[in-house]
């Protein structure tokens, strides 16, 4: 019982994913810290308020709604996100791109039905391989797998 445990916290994804949860807690408090110390008074002083307004409030029939608390958390998350996606995200993928294998054509992947006894045959055939009757290719099929168009 205690191997099974072992194994699965020794696997490598899950290591991973715990070092990335860490990181990523870690990068959420310093965005939030920047957003708490510089964005959001800014966005105080713009609008008219006095500097921070995470304190903003207003009460109906006695109970109290701190909205600058959630304008505050909602300007740090879309930093956040905003910072992830230009920083990490579109990098990786650039990344990803330029490293991604070509992926090798397969002509005989696409297929069609035989006009004449409808079994399935490739698409640039110009005979069936079943009832050996002559078809025009697929002229489309033709142009991807890069040969020239039949008459």
């Amino acid at each position: 019982m205690l191997n099974g445990f072992k194994d699965f916290i020794l696997r490598g994804n899950v290591i991973s994913m715990a070092i990335g949860l860490a990181v990523g807690a870690a990068f959420t408090a310093v965005v939030t810290g920047f957003s708490t110390a510089f964005i959001t008074p800014l966005i105080g002083l713009a609008t008219g308020s006095v500097g921070d307004f995470s304190s903003a409030e207003f009460s109906v029939e006695g109970a109290i709604f701190p909205y600058g608390k959630f304008l505050a958390a909602a300007i740090a998350f879309l930093i956040t996100a905003a910072v992830l996606y230009f920083c990490v995200v579109v990098p990786m993928a650039k990344v990803q791109a330029r490293f991604a294998k070509a992926e090798k054509l397969d002509i005989k992947a696409a297929t069609r039905d035989c006009p004449r006894c409808y079994t399935e045959i490739p698409a640039i055939a110009s005979r069936c391989a079943h009832c050996t009757s002559e078809i025009k290719p697929d002229p489309a099929a033709l142009e991807v797998a890069g040969l020239p168009a039949q008459r």
